[in-house]
């Protein structure tokens, strides 16, 4: 066919879907409660919101396209449900950091004295700096992955490396 019967719309790139937060080859796709809750609370909405696309007849090519971006979404996080392990934290060791975990920790050397960091080991799905959340393949989350309350250990944070303390664990 000749490129002057086809509409410009329709010779667009594909659409783009934009990938989920990454999860390394081989790693479980550990999740809380709550975020397997988020997983199919988002997976609601997509379904929510392709209903309405599928609804609108006005413009078939654009239509087409959110419908291709709706349907990629939904299977990647289809697939994302279908692999997550759900880890209850109440069922860790309460004296220990694992995944589930409410870790603070207080540098005692390196950094600023006395700075106080304290966040939750999530999935990565479930994973929010603004709320604290951070990814247990996160290498701060890694560092203390196993270690008691009054342990100190050495983090590496970019170049800087410092000495912290677990002051307090909480699931």
């Amino acid at each position: 066919m000749s490129r002057a019967f086809v509409k410009e719309d329709d010779a667009g790139e594909p659409p783009l879907i934009p990938p989920r937060a990454a999860l390394p080859a081989g790693t479980p796709n550990y999740v809380t409660p709550r975020g397997i809750a988020l997983l199919r609370e988002e997976l609601a909405a997509l379904e929510a919101q392709r209903t309405q696309v599928e609804a609108n007849h006005e413009d078939e090519a654009n239509r087409t396209r959110e419908l291709s971006i709706l349907n990629g979404k939904r299977s990647a996080l289809n697939a994302r449900i279908a692999s997550a392990k759900v880890i209850e934290p109440q069922e860790q060791q309460a004296d220990e950091v694992r995944f589930g975990a409410t870790v603070t920790l207080k540098t005692l050397k390196g950094g600023k004295i006395g700075t106080i960091r304290t966040f939750t080991i999530v999935g990565v799905d479930e994973a929010s700096i603004a709320e604290g959340r951070i990814a247990f393949v996160a290498p701060i989350a890694q560092a203390v992955t196993g270690t008691k309350k009054g342990q100190h250990i050495l983090l590496r944070l970019g170049r800087n490396e410092e000495e912290v303390e677990v002051t307090s664990i909480s699931y």
